[in-house]
Formats: C-alpha cells, structure tokens, sequence
C-alpha cells in the first residue's frame, strides 16, 4: 500500500520450482496455513487442509538474509498475522492473508527465537513479540508498530539466550519467562500487565538465575497438559524439571551419537524429541515426572541412573533418505481449532514438508515399525502435478528436441526502450524477444498457440556454455551506444553484442574464471573509464573493458579471497574491491595499480567514505528494478545479502513513485508501462519473471498516444495544450505537462526522420541526439527498433491487451465474455496467472502456480480437472482484499482509459495476415489495426493519410459510418467490462467467493494523482459502501473512529505539531473513509467535529517530509472538506480554510482552489495575518479568477447574488493596464456574459447592476468604486450609450428603466480623472414586466437585456423577441 503508483507484478515461473532451503516453520493458530522460512531470505506459505492435504500459495519476496524465525503475531482469528526475522536483523510484518507487508524495521542483532504474548489491558488486547538472538537480553517489541519497548536484562552472567518459554499462568496475573542462556544458566523475569503498560524503557532485571548445565540448549517447552514441568533439550541429552522450583526430574542421554535438535510434550506423560537427521522419537515419561502420580518428585537430588524411561517407539523419518545440505526444521504443533490436531512437521534443504498426525492412544509395541508420515510434498512436486505445467517466459523457443524440459535461462535483461527481453541460457545462447508478445503466448490462448517460434526473435550464439550475467549499459547511462549488449558467461569470457544487426563486436577473454557480474561505473569517472564496463570473475578478479578501444584497460587480479562489493572513488580515480573475508583493496583506475590493501576497521571505513563521496553511486540508475536487478542476479550470495537491503529501499521509494514526486511532473516520469524483472532465489537456479505493469503509466502512455494521434505537425503547441486540457475532464494534473511533453516528442520525431535519412549512425551529433530523446515518445522507440525484428506491433497496446486479459474475471458473464473476444481483441488465459502483490517497502507477494487449487479432497479426482477450467480469470478475486483492490482498481482505470479512446480495440493485430492497405480515414495515425506494413518505410505512407484523418478526428467520429459504428460499440464493450467489474462482481462470484476490496486502500486513492486511477477508487469506494449497507458503514466508523486525533485546542494553534506525528500515520484512511461515509449519515456528533478538525490540520499543516505540500492525503482532505462542508462549518474556521486552499493555489501552477470571499473581508479579518494574506492573495491572483471563471460557468444565479463583490475581486486581480489596453470583454469574457455588466472603453468604465437595485461604477484608472442607487429591485440589465454619455439601467422587478447622464466638462473625460463623476437620473419610464419563460433559474438571467441603436435610441430586448424601444 505504500507510495503512491498501482504497480501489479505478474510472474512467469518456469518448470523449476525455486529452491527453498527450509530455515523455519511455524502452523498458524487455525491449522489452515503452514508458513515456512527459507535460507535464501523467502517465505512460502502453504495451505493445509483438514485432512492434511498440502498446496503451496505464495512465496514472499523481502528479507535479504536467511529468515532465522518466525512468530505469529496476533492473536484474533480474523486478522492472520506473523513476524519473520533474518540474520541481517531485519523485522518484518506480514499478513498471511494476502501477502502484504504491513510493518519492517532493521534493528542492529538478529534474532534466533521470537514468542508472542498477549495480555489484556481493561477491554484491550495488548500483543507484545519477546525476542532473543545474538545480544545479551530479551527484547520486548510492540507486535504492530515492530517498535523496541523495553528489554529484559540479566545482572548476574549476562549472556545470549539460546531459547525461551513464556509460562502462563491461571492462578495469578503475573506470567513468566524462562529462558536458558548460551553457557547453561536458567534465568527467570516476571512480567505484568502493569509492566507491559509503562511505556518508558526502565528494563525489567531477572527474578532468579540457577545454573542447570545444559551446554547447547536447543529449546525449552513448557507442559501445557500439567503446567507443572519444563522439558529442556541440548544437543546430547534431554531433561525434564519441575516448572516450580527447576529441580531435575529426569535426564536421558542420546544414544548412538546422534544430536538432538529440539522436543516438546505431546501428552501429561509422553514427549517427542527429534534430531538433526530427521527422525523423532516418542517417550513415555517415569512417574516420578508426572504430577498426578503418587511417586512425583520421590527421586529428586537422587542418582538417576536405573529409571530411563521407556522408549515408546520412533516416528520414521522421510522415505527418501537423500542427502540434504543442512539438516531439516522439524516443530511439534497441537491445538484445538475446528478440530483438535497434534501434529509434527518438517521442513528440509529440498523444499519438501511432511507431515505426521500423533496419535493420542500409542502402543509401545509399534516401535519396530514406526508411524508413517501422513503427507509429504515438495515445491518441485507440486510445480510438476500442475497441467499445464507453469511456464517461463521462453519456454516456447527453447524445446530441443530428446531433453524433456526446455532450456534453462540463467541470466535476463529487459530494454524498456524497445520492450524487448534478452534472455541467456543454459546452452550458451542469448535470445532477443519481444517481451508482451512471449507473455502473450505463455499466458493467454490465441491462434499464436500454432505457430511454431513465435513471436519472432533474434539468437545470438558465441558463448560456449551458461550465460552467466547480461548488461545492456544504455539503459543504466545514456552515455553508452543503444547497440552495444555486454554478456558474459561460464567460458570465462564477455562479448559485446550489437543488438540491431545481431553481430559479435568483440570478444573479451581476460579473466581466469566464470564471470559473476558486470557494472557499469559511475558518471563521473574519467573520460577512458566512462565507456567501459566492469565485469568481475570467480577468479576473484576485476577488469575494466573498454568497449571503444574494445581492450581491457585494467586487470586487477591479485585478490585471494571472493570478491563481495565494488565501489568507485571517481574523484581520485580509485577503484575499491571489498572482499569476502573483509579486507579491502585500492586500486588505481588509471594506471592499474594496487594503492593499498586494508584490513579491519580501516577497510569498513573506506567503503563507507566512497558512499558518502558518490551518494548516487549505484542508486541513480534509470529504473528502480535494475537496482534490483542487479542485487538479484549479479551478485555472489554473498554479496546480495549486503547490498540488497538499501537497493530494496530505493527500489520501495523509486518503483511505488513515491508521495512526494506526487505533483504529477511528467517528464521526470519513467515512461515505462511494463517492467520485466528477473529474479532468483538463489544462485543456482533458473530465472524466474516477473512482470511489473505499472498502471498509471500505461495509462498515461495510451492517452498520450491518443493525443498525438492526429498529425502532429500541423498542430501548435498552444492549440496542443489547449485541447489537451479541455479533452481531459477539466482537471487531471498531469494535463498541462502532457501535452507539452507531447509536442517536445513530436519534435524529436520529426528531427529523428530528417536525421536518420542523412546522418550516417556512426555521427557523434547523432550520439548526442539519442540521449537527449532518451525519454522521448514510444512510437519513434519502436520505429528505431525495426532492425530487432521484422515484426511491426504497437508496445502500449500490446502490454494493456496482456494486462487486461490477464485481469478480467472470465466465465462469470458470458456474453460479457464473447463481447471481450470479438469485438475488444481480448484473450482468454489458458492457465491460472500468477499475480503478485508489492507492499510497503518493495517488499512482494508471489503467487505459486496453482495457487487457486482447491486443497484436499478434490486434489485427486477428476474434480480437480474442473477446477482448472473455471481457475483462470476467477481465481483472482477470491484469494485475497488487498489484491481484489489493487486489481479492480486497475481493470476498471485502464477500461475507462480505452473507453475514452476513439477505436480502442486490440483486435486486427500483426497476427491477422491481411493484405497490406493504407490505413482507412477511420482508424487514427497509429492505427490499432495495423496490417504488417510493406518493406517500403511505413512511416510516409502513414503521414498523407493522416491530414485526412486529422479534420474529423477532433469530434471522435468520422464521415464513413462503419468505423463510426465499431468505434461506439467497442466503447460500449469497454463500459459494460468496467460496470460489471465495479458493480456485479459480489453477485456473480458469490459471497464466499469473492473477497470485497478494502475501504481503507481505496480511501488513499480517492484522491490519486492519476485521474483515471481517482475515478476508479472513487467508483469502487461508494460502490463498495453501498454493497455494506447502513451497519457495514456504522462498522467501518466505529472501527476508525478512535484513530481520529483529539485535538484539545483550536487548529491553528502553535502547539499543533506535536500531533502531526499521529495524524501523518492514521489519518489518511480514517479521514477517508470516515469523510464518506459520513455524506450519508448525518447523526455522528463527536466524531463529526473531531474528522472535520483532522481535516483542516491535513490541509494547513505546513509541507514537511512526512506531507508533502501535494499529496494525496491532503488533496483528500480538500475534497472531503468541500464535500462535507455543511456538516463541518461550524467547526472550521471558515477564513483560515480559505486562506490555507489559496496558499496552495498560489505555489502551484495548477491545483485545486475553492471559492474566495472578498479579500477585503479577510484582510480585515485579523491584523496580525494581514501580510500574509495579501501576499498569498497577490499570488494567487490567476487562480482566483480562474475559481470565478469556473463558479460563473457553473453557479451563476449565486453569482449573480454576489455580482458587485465578484467584481471587487475581479478588479483586484486583473491588472487595470492591461483592461485599458485589451477591454473587459477580451481580460475577462465569463462576467461580461451578464446582461447587468457594461464596459465602456473610452473612459475606461465599468457598470455592474447589483441585486439590491444599485449600480456600482468602477474607474479603471483610479481604482475607485461609486456607487448609485435608482431602483427597488434587483437590477436586470445595464447599457453605456455608444458615446458614453448615458447609462441606461433596467430592473425587471420595478419595471422601471432609467436614464443616467455622465458627467462631461469641457475637458471631455479627461476632467473626471480627479473627480467623481456626478450622475443624474435625467429620465425613468415605466415598463411592463417580462414573464420568465420557465420558472428555471437561469432564466430569470437572461430575461432582457438593452441595446443602443444610436447615441440616444435604445431597445429593451426581452427573451421572447419583443422590444420596446426608447429614446433619451
């Protein structure tokens, strides 16, 4: 939910299931979800079924290091969280649910064990996470905001703990923690509600501390059947101690040297112990350990050697006994849920779970056979049962004929520029394809399912094995060639390829090893190093290859131990290699020569200096997921462990464009709707790919496309901006910057044609050139990508054909469906997509293919079958809120988008082999319907037709009547598929199907910086409210309401600030959601005055980081204020408000304003902000008129009502030399429509015929206002004679129209500088009044007006025609 773009990411598997080396496991409390950890820093989550059947869901993509433990963290059933931590100390807070991460936080020591503990204070649960890990105490942290509370800590022999137990206790309301420290000492802490209250950080000391002599203590679990005894587990033996006073009961040595890992109680008197290889024994304890026996306790302090107890029998381990890398997680589960479950699970190094039920009666004669395991499965194995199996991204181009499975791809990059993908495989060959047309085919069902090797594609051949790394330096800085694609591989050696003509550049072979990673160095590194790139080797060395002197300029090869990180120092010209085993070297770019190499705390230093020197060092690349990309790919594990966490971070602020580039800047806009990421878990695998669609900007893309369509030469920057903003519905931010963008593009294209046909590409201006159009429009990307492949198709539209099929819910409407297929080009998926879902901090949910199988019974029947036939397009909305949201959200935005687009069809793409026409009149310049084009440049062909096009393209239709027909019904298409996804879902999947989307994530964007996003949200957001009726409303405030701020003193006072910390979090969805709901219902009272209060301090809260000046919270609050304005005005100081919206205004070129009261008024209003106010309203003065434009056209008859204080303000912002220059008419054309408004040039005189039955008469020149009064009613209209020497003033109401003559001395108008005019009323008549035409208010504007024939004739004009004429 974090920042602020709806970015969907979509994943292509591939055969090989990733590894998934168990670390952790933990059952969630309804034994409904298995969640296990890995080694690589993932999480998988596993459905599991009442009868045991298991189904792996997600994979969760976020911690950068081995997840060393997991912990449920809350206790309500309805809110399914848990809390991972990884050895590099991050924290982090998901909901099992979803995927999401709500909450992460790196603190500076791992943890190894976390437990959860709730209590109660008065009516609320409190939940609390007890930690321990590499540090001398426990920590306590809050289990929602992942805060340290306080710790508890040890005053004799501090020492790590290995493992811990909390003890509830029945009897009293204290609870206590035991824990066993790393050297044997047993240490007790009471902990109280009172305790858990006082939120300083006093740590709590230890009630007692006793040595026990358990070295290795691998867990400690206490009896939950007798709450008398604590079973403590070491590696080579296992004892039993009272839970009273820890006096030994019983103590059992392991036999045959095996190592035990951890045990617990399944019974009052059994206990199950497992060990390192896997297998778990069951033993019936002695009676002397057992409370409810008379012998309890008759053996302590005595020699304990003839009572072993008796081995029940063991249970089995795994069937296959195949070696595995580190020994497997085995836990003990029980409880009492739907149905009670004693369970023991394991988890190993191959991503394999098993299960084994306990039985409660066991008979000791089974020993010999042990129990068998009741489920097992791994990821591979569930990866192979699915039909059709899960597909990578080229599977279709790399089937060799006799191996099974298609070639593996080890290493990808995509080019956003060209959308094209690059793929290296396991055979040494690199694969250049079209990235939406290989999704198109792996995901969707079409006539492209026949074609053998499609889509068209380029291979290069050179390497003679894996390709180990790709680099496409272009894209990381546009100092680099387009052409130029750098692979290295397995052979040792890097080739430059050129990726237009598909040839091999060169061929480096420098190195002694495989290479592991190639870098592109910094911008500001010497002029010979900037056109190189940096390739490192598992020989542990690293070389500078120049890719213009296509030699190696540098070699530094003397490393022993595996190289970690790089880093750059450009401004001595240093190069720095960290190494593995922490030392670092200094070499010197230039000459090639080692400067230094440091150990310790000097090597520390020196990577962190060459930090501070180049803060955009590695962070400045042109796309957010390169930074992951290259954590992901390129690097040894190692390595990827350091460097990941702060290239997540950026990728977090970068990829969900953050809240404070929220103003809508375009060109600062990565243009790039579809970004294809690859990733692996770990280094041997294949790639898995993912598909980041980012919604806004396909959304932006398709408009842009749209508005260029028309022949863009023709068109004037001025008129461009002009259409745009009016063709946008008035308000979207980004309208302005569009469409001066878009002209910047059409330019660049237009130079780029001229360029391309008398510049040969080797031209240094034509180097010079490419970077400068860097981020120019798509259409002229692709027209340069021709050479890649000879397949022409439109990128834009092909990633919202993918998305769109992808998302739309198939089979629930299936005329809706056919309608999709024929008339909008749409396909249907012919497997289960697999979504993800990205949350705060870039951290991700991955779907594993089928994860919408139903689990258990089903499994294996032919039902299972069924299910995959209506899985596709329904599965999504039934997995999870926080994805139904994001995906409706984006369905139901894009097809407005395409609904607003003349033609938007997918259909008639490059797969139709029609015969090559120009395009007809009615298909736009960039025709969707775009035949293969002939050999010839398509590009002139296009050019002549267009002019045609262009005339009738501005109205949306054209003269021919069939597209006009297609045209209407392919819209009509587009908003049947937005209402049935915002309106009919619920009703059509079934409640128990579908998963309703969260107030809360539609609440932040129902003010989105995206408009067509806004739209949606807002559509959902009510459409949801509705779906709940009165008491899901009531729910939802009674939910939020405690979130508001109590605010004790008036808004704007100084001690505001302090709350700004609680409004910055909880606000933004309380304020939502509370604001709508409470339109409807008006009977809230307190809950009222505290929202509108939260309100008014988001919107005059001043910028800071946490609120930026435009965001989306704060624009939320103006919408809201505005909308609830009624309810909220007697809490508001009204001025105050108004000053704050024009504060605003004024900074931005175009943001939103509401109505101004008369300056005057306000200035008046206190002394003390008169200063402020007066600047603000100076530069706000555009704005204001801009307001008054927009009310006149929309609220006239209030207007009208107001007329002579509009004109105070209208005076006040129009500069009075340009009125004297250019005349009212043409300064301001909206008031001069009222009939009760006269100009008179020569003397520079404005009339303005007030509702009390005044005229108010402005001078222009002085600025000084008079004002006359003549009638009894409101005045309907006024007329200056042609000469200006008469004023003629008609009031419909008093049906009297009078004559007023202006003054004129001998000096003619010049005398009146000084003076006031003096007015005299030299004639009145009567007139019978005019009839309104209907009782409509707008008529009574328009009921007559005056017209002056000559300097003494003038006709009243009334609107049915008649006419009265008069004369002075």
């Amino acid at each position: 939910m974090a920042g602020n773009s709806l970015v969907l990411p979509i994943v292509l598997w591939g055969r090989r299931a990733p590894t998934h080396c168990v670390s952790s496991l933990l059952l969630m409390d309804g034994a409904t979800v298995i969640v296990t950890g890995c080694h690589d820093g993932q999480i998988c989550l596993w459905d599991l079924s009442p009868d045991l059947q298991i189904n792996p869901r997600a994979l969760l993509f976020g911690h950068t290091a081995s997840v060393t433990c997991l912990s449920k963290a809350s206790a309500s059933s309805e809110k399914q969280y848990i809390v991972s931590a990884s050895e590099s100390g991050e924290m982090c807070l998901w909901d099992v649910n979803d995927g999401r991460c709500i909450e992460f936080t790196k603190l500076a020591c791992a943890h190894t064990g976390i437990q959860f503990y709730q209590f109660t204070v008065g009516s609320q649960r409190e939940g609390r996470l007890l930690c321990h890990g590499h540090y001398p105490e426990i920590l306590v942290v809050d289990a929602t905001s992942l805060e340290v509370l306080y710790s508890l800590i040890s005053k004799i022999s501090p020492d790590w703990i290995s493992s811990m137990s909390i003890i509830r206790s029945n009897r009293t309301q204290e609870d206590t923690v035991v824990a066993v420290s790393v050297t044997g000492i047993l240490k007790v802490w009471i902990i109280t509600s009172e305790v858990s209250r006082l939120q300083d950080t006093t740590p709590v000391f230890e009630e007692e501390s006793k040595p026990i002599y358990c070295q290795n203590c691998q867990s400690i679990s206490f009896c939950a059947f007798t709450q008398r005894s604590l079973l403590v587990v070491c590696s080579k033996y296992w004892r039993v101690f009272d839970a009273g006073d820890y006096s030994l009961l019983c103590s059992v040595p392991s036999e045959n040297s095996q190592t035990w890992t951890g045990g617990d109680f399944v019974a009052a008197d059994k206990v199950i112990v497992w060990t390192e290889d896997g297998q778990s024994f069951i033993y019936k304890l002695p009676a002397s350990c057992l409370p409810a026996s008379d012998s309890f306790r008759r053996d302590v302090g005595k020699a304990v050697e003839n009572l072993i107890p008796p081995l029940l029998y063991s249970v089995l381990d795994r069937a296959e006994k195949q070696l595995l890398i580190c020994p497997p997680v085995t836990r003990f589960f029980c409880g009492q849920g739907e149905f009670s479950y004693k369970l023991l699970i394991q988890g190993d190094s191959s991503g394999r779970l098993c299960i084994w039920s306990v039985p409660d009666a066991l008979e000791q004669q089974e020993s010999a056979r042990g129990l068998p395991s009741t489920t097992s499965i791994s990821l591979q194995e569930a990866f192979d049962e699915l039909s059709p199996r899960p597909a990578g991204i080229i599977d279709q181009l790399s089937v060799v004929p006799g191996l099974g499975e298609p070639l593996r791809g080890t290493a990808s990059v995509y080019i956003p520029a060209h959308g094209r993908l690059v793929c290296g495989r396991q055979d040494g060959s690199v694969v250049i394809v079209p990235a939406t047309q290989t999704a198109i085919v792996q995901l969707l069902q079409g006539e492209h399912m026949l074609r053998r090797g499609w889509p068209p594609h380029r291979t290069l051949r050179g390497h003679r094995n894996k390709v180990t790394c790709l680099l496409y330096p272009h894209q990381v800085s546009s100092r680099y060639d387009q052409r130029f694609l750098v692979s290295g591989g397995v052979d040792f050696s890097v080739i430059v390829w050129d990726i237009f003509s598909g040839e091999m550049k060169h061929i480096f072979c420098v190195h002694g090893g495989e290479i592991t990673q190639l870098l592109v160095p910094p911008d500001n590194c010497s002029a010979r190093v900037q056109h190189c790139v940096c390739s490192v080797a598992s020989d542990h060395s690293v070389g500078l290859l120049s890719l213009r002197e296509k030699k190696c300029i540098m070699l530094a090869s003397r490393h022993l131990f595996p190289i970690q990180v790089i880093k750059w120092r450009p401004a001595d010209d240093y190069l720095v290699v960290g190494c593995s085993d922490g030392s670092v070297y200094v070499w010197q770019m230039d000459t090639g020569a080692l400067d230094r190499c440091v150990m310790g705390i000097t090597a520390v230093e020196i990577l962190n200096a060459c930090d501070e020197a180049v803060p955009a060092a590695m962070d400045a690349l042109s796309h957010p997921a390169v930074n992951l990309k290259q954590a992901m790919t390129r690097r040894s594990l190692a390595a990827l462990k350091n460097v990941a966490h702060q290239k997540l971070q950026t990728l977090a602020t970068n990829l969900l464009a953050s809240e404070a580039s929220d103003k809508g800047n375009l060109p600062k806009y990565s243009h790039n709707s579809l970004m294809v990421q690859a990733i692996k878990t770990n280094l041997t695998d294949p790639d898995i790919h993912v598909l980041f669609f980012d919604v806004e900007a396909l959304i932006i893309q398709l408009l842009t496309e749209e508005a260029s369509r028309p022949n863009a030469a023709l068109v004037s920057p001025e008129n461009l901006q002009k259409a745009s903003g009016a063709s946008d519905k008035g308000g979207s931010f980004l309208a302005g910057k569009r469409a001066a963008v878009l002209f910047q593009q059409v330019k660049e294209t237009i130079k780029e044609n001229i360029k391309e046909h008398l510049l040969d590409d080797e031209d240094d201006e034509d180097d010079a050139l490419r970077q400068r159009r860097e981020d120019g429009d798509p259409e002229y990307r692709a027209s340069k990508s021709k050479p890649l492949t000879l397949l022409e198709y439109n990128l834009t539209m092909d990633t919202a054909k993918l998305f769109m099929s992808c998302l739309h819910a198939w089979g629930l409407n299936s005329g809706l469906d056919e309608l999709c297929l024929e008339r909008l080009g749409m396909l249907k998926p012919h497997c289960s997509v697999s979504f993800g879902l990205v949350s705060r901090g870039g951290h991700m949910s991955l779907m594993l293919p089928g994860y919408n199988r139903p689990v258990g019974g089903a499994g294996g029947e032919p039902g299972g079958k069924v299910s995959g036939a209506e899985g596709p397009g329904k599965g999504t909305y039934g997995v999870s809120r926080a994805v139904t949201t994001q995906h409706l959200l984006s369905v139901i935005s894009l097809a407005n988008t395409l609904m607003s687009m003349t033609n938007a069809t997918f259909i008639g793409d490059h797969m139709k082999k029609g015969p090559t026409r120009p395009p007809r009149p009615g298909t736009p310049e960039l025709a969707r319907a775009k035949p293969p084009p002939p050999p010839v440049s398509s590009q002139g062909q296009i050019k002549q037709v267009a002019p045609a096009a262009a005339s009738n393209l501005e109205s949306g239709h054209s003269d021919t009547a069939p597209p006009l027909h297609s045209c209407f019904l392919v819209n009509e298409g587009w908003s049947q598929l937005a209402a049935m996804h915002c309106v009919m879902l619920p009703d059509l999947l079934g409640l128990e199907k579908f998963r309703p989307p969260l107030l809360e994530m539609l609440a932040r964007r129902w003010q989105d910086r995206c408009l067509e996003v806004r739209e949606a949200a807002q559509a959902l957001l009510l459409a949801e409210l509705r779906r709940i009726e009165q008491a899901g409303r009531k729910e939802t405030i009674d939910a939020w309401a405690p979130y508001l701020p109590q605010y004790m003193d008036s808004v704007i006072s100084p001690g505001v600030p302090t709350e700004a910390a609680q409004t910055g979090t909880a606000s933004p969805e309380s304020v939502g959601t509370e604001g709508k709901v409470q339109e409807e219902e008006q009977d809230l009272g307190d809950d009222d005055i505290a929202a509108g209060k939260a309100l008014t301090f988001l919107l005059l809260q001043p910028p800071s980081a946490r609120l930026p000046a435009h965001s989306t919270i704060r624009r939320t609050a103006i919408d809201l204020i505005g909308r609830g304005f009624t309810v909220w005005e007697p809490y508001m100081d009204v001025s105050a408000v108004l000053m704050g919206l024009l504060e605003l205004c004024a900074d931005a070129e175009k943001q939103l304003a509401k109505w101004v009261h008369r300056h005057t008024a306000l200035a008046a209003n206190t002394q003390s902000q008169q200063n402020i106010h007066t600047t603000t309203l100076a530069r706000a003065k555009g704005e204001i008129l801009r307001v008054i434009e927009i009310l006149i056209d929309k609220m006239p008859t209030d207007v009208v009502d107001l007329l002579v204080e509009v004109m105070d303000i209208i005076m006040y912002c129009l500069e009075g030399s340009l009125v004297k220059k250019k005349g009212l008419q043409e300064c301001f054309p909206a008031i001069c429509r009222f009939y009760m408004v006269s100009y008179y040039e020569r003397s520079h005189r404005i009339a303005v015929g007030a509702r009390h039955g005044s005229v108010a008469l402005y001078d222009i020149r002085t600025g000084k206002c008079q004002t006359i009064h003549g009638h009894k009613g409101p005045i309907t209209a006024v007329a200056f004679a042609p000469d200006g020497r008469y004023l003629a003033t008609y009031s419909n109401s008093d049906s009297h129209l009078s004559f007023w003559q202006m003054n004129t001395s001998l000096l003619g108008s010049i005398g009146m500088l000084n003076s006031a005019p003096q007015l005299r009323c030299i004639k009145t008549y009567q007139v019978p009044p005019v009839q309104p035409a209907s009782p409509g208010s707008h008529n009574a504007l328009r009921l007559a007006r005056l017209i002056w024939t000559s300097n003494r004739h003038v006709i009243l004009m009334a609107h049915d025609g008649k006419e009265h004429r008069f004369m002075v």
